[in-house]
């Protein structure tokens, strides 16, 4: 049985909160880019095809980070 190490939590945890921190970002980036306001294109206009546009956009850019993170 190994050794418990709470450096080895500790950067997972700052590692999961840069992460999240550079999704959000990216998503407010993104949200300013484009020419309208997408959450009220979502949810009070009940876009379907930009929420699954945005869901493969966010889904790759969670990938690409978790690359570059791990």
């Amino acid at each position: 049985m190994t050794d418990f190490h709470f450096g080895t939590v500790l950067n997972a945890v700052v590692y999961a909160l840069i992460g999240i921190v550079l999704f959000v970002g990216t998503f407010i980036v993104i949200d300013k880019v484009t020419p309208f306001h997408l959450w009220k294109e979502i949810v009070d206009d009940k876009n379907v095809a930009l929420a699954i546009l945005l869901g493969a956009m966010s889904i790759g850019l969670c990938i690409i980070i978790a690359a570059a993170v791990h």
